[in-house]
């Protein structure tokens, strides 16, 4: 059964945010999501603290770039809520936020069903018991090189991550200089020239949902240099190209779902890429994953059922964790 809006405006605000009486939040939504913008803005006000909620244009296809103007205004409130259809979590302004002791959540509210993501099931999962179950693997894979990732159709990648640490994201944005996101799971911001191999994408292209039939690719070098040219691969190529950026071909992030209660389904953007049994490599920006790549948007690309080796240890064997 759905969440109600304000059950799922609640978990954000009270669960994940923490937010307290007398705090200042900022919620910045867009236009297409004006009831979830005013149903986070009703959560803060049952906390006794204090919101401002900014609309954006909905048109504004990277938000980031409009975001970064709103820096000042950011650096003045405790909390900050990227509530919009695309991810805000890479850009620069978050950074800065972080680092002079705000804490911002990624709430993405792309999704391609007609519903509302606060009222998604997937927004029940446990903070904690995404932690408890990323914990093996996290601590695995950071003091490990090199990621090396298989599935039975055909994915066979390499990845490297030479002083790169792992993070967690579990919706939990509740401490000072803390960074959340609505979707659960071990992320890496891996070197952006190393990753190479073929991949069979059968998951999910982010915001565009499950593709029609399965994805061939080839990554060399860090960028992704070929893509099947059937409809799924067309669809694909054809929303990179519309960045009008060479940098979005760089895969700039690795990361593995922890939400047992996400399915990957194409319904939700941030569903997807969360779901358990699933590994994303985002492609683009990456600055603030623990990487050094920027670029004029982040899109995740999903894949079902992996193994994977963290140098020579399995962590995860056909989607299911073993450490």
């Amino acid at each position: 059964m759905a969440l109600s809006l304000e059950k799922g405006a609640d978990i954000v605000i009270s669960r994940w945010c923490k937010v307290q009486s007398g705090e200042k939040v900022l919620i910045v939504s867009d236009e297409n999501h004006s009831h979830e913008g005013m149903a986070l803005w009703r959560a803060v006000d049952r906390r006794g603290a204090s919101a401002i909620l900014i609309t954006i244009p909905e048109d504004c296809a990277q938000a980031g770039v409009l975001f970064e103007s709103m820096h000042r205004l950011l650096l003045q409130h405790q909390v900050i809520i990227g509530a919009t259809n695309f991810s805000l979590i890479t850009n620069k302004t978050v950074l800065d936020v972080v680092s002079k002791g705000g804490r911002f959540l990624s709430l993405p509210l792309s999704s391609n069903n007609g519903k509302s993501t606060l009222t998604f099931n997937f927004m029940e999962m446990d903070p904690a018991a995404a932690d408890t179950l990323s914990q093996g693997m996290r601590k695995t894979l950071q003091s490990a090189e090199t990621l090396h990732v298989t599935t039975d159709i055909g994915t066979d990648l390499t990845f490297h991550k030479n002083g790169r640490k792992p993070g967690l994201f579990n919706g939990l944005a509740d401490e000072p200089g803390k960074i959340g996101s609505s979707s659960f799971e071990i992320y890496i911001g891996i070197e952006e020239t190393k990753t190479n191999g073929h991949a069979v994408l059968d998951g999910s292209l982010g915001y565009l949902g499950c593709p029609p039939d399965r994805i061939h690719l080839t990554f060399k070098d860090g960028r992704l240099v070929e893509i099947e040219h059937n409809d799924g691969g067309i669809l694909l190529g054809s929303y990179l190209e519309s960045f009008k950026d060479p940098r979005i071909y760089t895969a700039g992030e690795f990361g593995i779902g922890l939400n047992k209660k996400s399915r990957c389904c194409g319904n939700c953007y941030i569903e997807d890429e969360s779901a358990y049994s699933t590994f994303h490599i985002g492609m683009g920006r990456n600055l603030a994953l623990g990487g050094v790549h920027d670029a004029a948007g982040h899109f995740d690309l999903v894949f079902h059922k992996p193994t994977i080796y963290a140098d020579h240890i399995m962590i995860m064997k056909d989607g299911q964790a073993l450490v």
